[in-house]
């Protein structure tokens, strides 16, 4: 049975602990800002407010705008925090009080979205930036790279430091986003639309859990057909066309490895849905540029009656869709 997603997030951090002597900065996650707070059905909102400040811990997780300081108590050579915002949102970050030895191997990496167990989310293909750009290095970028901006409501840090006492602080604030594109959810259930006004780009939303997605309006430059289409009739598909919206599943974050469960290349006026029975559930929008393309969906966390039975040897071990 495969690890769900959000366990591989938690997983992720525990097996950087484990190679490098950092349990303890696991052990220390609570479950008011760890990652099973923010990924739980029950996840507490701070007010808008709110300004956090408080330690940064090798192995973390931030959803709160703030202030977040690191101080080396010895060799930390593995350190990484996710950060997340809502889905109209993104990301700002800047260093400050920067204390750490570039000449000796210490460095501090900003990138613009999630890297989990190599793979990249927004994918590739779907983020604007070519991969190196992605990466604000604090050490080697001119001037030093002290601030970098989310192009999606997600992105982290990466730093390695050697000598005790070395230090920096981070902050994170959010900023509003007219049109988001690739958005990682932070709640099972909720509802959604995504706009693309004549812009030629791919905009995922993704969702770490198991759900129903309910289609309730799409808006695209040709009119086809109007039914969903599963990828298991014969079905060429909607990849010829330069606009479409295709639902995928997976077991990682890169929507390019995923499964392909469905595609839709034509106005919708009615509504269609379907289950997806996969560790991450996506809906993707592609477009050309030559109109303006729009989707609204809700979606619901399935219940355990709802999900698939695995069989081995099979594809339905790994994503099984209805």
């Amino acid at each position: 049975m495969s690890v769900s997603l959000r366990a591989q997030l938690l997983l992720f951090l525990i097996s950087l602990s484990s190679r490098r002597g950092l349990s303890r900065y696991i052990e220390d996650i609570d479950a008011s800002d760890g990652f099973y707070s923010l990924l739980s059905l029950d996840q507490k909102r701070d007010s808008e407010d709110f300004i956090s400040r408080r330690p940064l811990r090798c192995l973390d997780m931030l959803a709160a705008d703030g202030y977040f300081t690191f101080v080396a108590s010895g060799p930390q050579l593995a350190c990484a925090a996710f950060i997340i915002a809502e889905p109209s949102e993104v990301i700002n970050l800047e260093l400050s009080d920067v204390n750490i030895d570039c000449g000796a191997g210490d460095f501090i990496k900003m990138f613009d979205g999630w890297v989990l167990k190599g793979e990249k989310f927004p994918s590739n293909q779907d983020h604007k930036l070519l991969p190196h750009e992605r990466y604000t290095d604090y050490c080697s970028s001119p001037g030093p790279g002290s601030t970098s901006r989310s192009s999606q409501n997600v992105a982290m840090i990466f730093f390695r430091i050697h000598s005790p006492d070395s230090s920096f602080t981070l902050a994170v604030k959010k900023l509003h986003n007219p049109f988001p594109c690739n958005i990682m959810s932070q709640s099972p259930e909720g509802s959604f639309t995504m706009v693309i006004p004549h812009q030629r780009r791919n905009c995922s939303f993704s969702i770490i859990y198991p759900v129903e997605i309910r289609l309730t309006e799409l808006s695209l430059g040709q009119a086809k057909s109007n039914e969903l289409r599963p990828q298991k009739q014969a079905w060429t598909g909607c990849s010829g066309f330069g606009d479409y919206v295709e639902l995928l599943g997976g077991n990682g974050v890169d929507t390019s490895q995923m499964f392909p469960v469905a595609d839709l290349c034509f106005s919708l006026s009615g509504f269609a849905q379907m289950k997806i029975g996969c560790d991450n559930s996506v809906v993707r929008l592609v477009s050309s540029g030559n109109y303006i393309n729009r989707v609204s969906f809700k979606y619901r966390l399935l219940e355990q009656n709802e999900l698939p039975k695995s069989r081995e040897n099979s594809l339905d071990s790994f994503c099984t869709v209805e």
